[in-house]
């Protein structure tokens, strides 16, 4: 089969490595530069035999393709995505096409916000349990680089985005979750209608056996026609069938029984949405015959994610974290409310229709000062100005300084930034690290 490659990043680069072990001709075309990509990347393809283009997609020779495989975020408008379109030629996912080659139980985790922490999460508890997972998709390593050599008996855990499901054909998740849907990347997806659709994409294929998850206190999640009637909800009032909170204690409830876990107090990592985060992972978890003790002892000894809500430094005696993974205005919310200090708030980056609004009742009550840098600085000025002062700030070590300065002891620096990172950094990793880098050189 002849398969082309649209991409040549983290997750192209993975399905032409996969295609090309399962014995296709592969080309890979890259709109990028070739001097944007490791020299290693290079070297590799023609070591593979992998054929490969940079610096724009060539069109005259797209039906001598089978199949063409799309990495996540390549815009539907794409030219030659159009023209494939026009020629009949079968386009899917990298996830889809990893999945075609996998035959292991899958776990799949979508939604807004918290599928990182979700996802890494359900692999702690399961490699905490004793069993074998694998954490892969959207974090970590690409699902396709891992279904040639991988134990039979491993479970993978897989965080998808939007832009991954958008192009699914049989994707076919044993356990589904949806953590929540708010806005966020409208650009790509044009209406909410369309983001909200390819999201409830993960659930697409599932069949009587497998296992939905929903949050039952997100309103784009309930009342929908499901294709599944095995559904579970996880919340922090009481649904009639899954995970909840009552009185500060973990509850499950499975047909007539009911079993309470642990007290909320007890998960080692804080936050409202870690409790979500927490009840998701209990259901998704249980059928893989794990304890109520080893949930205890996975849940208690987690100590999250790089980047989301992450412990930096104390430095005389104010606290900086760390969550730069906070790319949309839902994510910070809850970080705004994970505190009952005062918080000196760093926001700012590239902006995706943000509605600032959601914020205004959290920076009322929590919020000591706001320092902002970056494309949306002055939206965000101009919405809190009322509210709070503004500090605005070229660079992020400036506003780190001011923040410090700015902040008392007892206080918190929380960098939260509620917008995208590519203004300023390469993604969000990198945002986060050099956050990192500049509060440690702090004195």
């Amino acid at each position: 089969m002849n398969i082309l490659i649209i991409g040549a990043s983290k997750s192209g680069e993975a399905a032409a490595k996969l295609a090309k072990k399962l014995g296709n001709n592969v080309y890979v075309s890259e709109f990028k530069p070739q001097n944007e990509f490791d020299e290693k990347l290079i070297i590799e393809f023609q070591k593979l035999g992998i054929n490969f283009e940079f610096g724009g997609h060539t069109f005259d020779n797209i039906t001598n393709y089978d199949l063409i495989i799309v990495s996540p975020g390549v815009p539907r408008t794409a030219e030659i995505l159009k023209i494939a379109e026009q020629n009949n030629i079968k386009i899917i996912s990298e996830i889809e096409f990893a999945y075609q080659n996998c035959k292991n139980p899958i776990i799949a985790i979508t939604g807004t916000n918290g599928k990182t922490t979700t996802t890494t999460l359900i692999a702690h508890i399961l490699n905490n349990s004793g069993k074998k997972a694998v954490v892969a998709g959207n974090i970590g390593i690409a699902f396709s680089d891992i279904v040639i050599d991988i134990d039979p008996q491993t479970i993978v855990v897989l965080e998808v985005s939007s832009y991954q499901l958008d192009r699914i054909d049989k994707f076919h998740p044993n356990v589904a979750i949806i953590m929540n849907i708010t806005p966020d990347h409208l650009k790509y997806h044009g209406t909410m209608e369309d983001y909200v659709e390819t999201k409830w994409k993960i659930n697409s294929n599932q069949i009587e056996k497998d296992l939905l998850i929903l949050n039952y206190d997100d309103s784009y999640l309930l009342n929908k026609n499901l294709l599944t009637q095995n559904v579970k909800y996880f919340s922090l009032t009481e649904p009639e069938m899954g995970a909840f909170v009552r009185q500060g204690m973990i509850v499950l409830k499975e047909q007539h029984k009911e079993e309470e876990i642990m007290p909320i107090s007890q998960i080692g990592i804080k936050g409202q949405h870690n409790v979500y985060n927490s009840l998701a992972a209990i259901l998704a978890t249980r059928s893989f015959e794990i304890t109520n003790e080893n949930y205890r002892d996975a849940l208690s000894s987690f100590a999250g994610v790089n980047h989301r809500l992450e412990f930096t430094r104390e430095l005389n005696g104010i606290r900086f974290y760390n969550d730069s993974k906070a790319t949309n205005v839902n994510s910070t919310w809850f970080a705004l409310n994970s505190f009952d200090t005062p918080i000196i708030w760093i926001a700012g980056g590239r902006g995706d229709n943000n509605d600032y609004s959601l914020l205004d009742d959290s920076v009322k009550k929590n919020v000591k000062t706001i320092v902002t840098i970056g494309e949306e600085a002055d939206n965000i000025g101009k919405h809190f100005a009322e509210m709070k002062t503004i500090y605005n700030y070229e660079t992020i070590e400036q506003a780190i300084f001011e923040a410090y300065n700015l902040a008392n002891e007892g206080e918190i620096v929380l960098f939260s930034p509620a917008c995208k990172s590519f203004d300023m950094f390469t993604n969000f990793e990198h945002r986060g690290d050099v956050f990192k880098i500049i509060v440690n050189k702090l004195v």
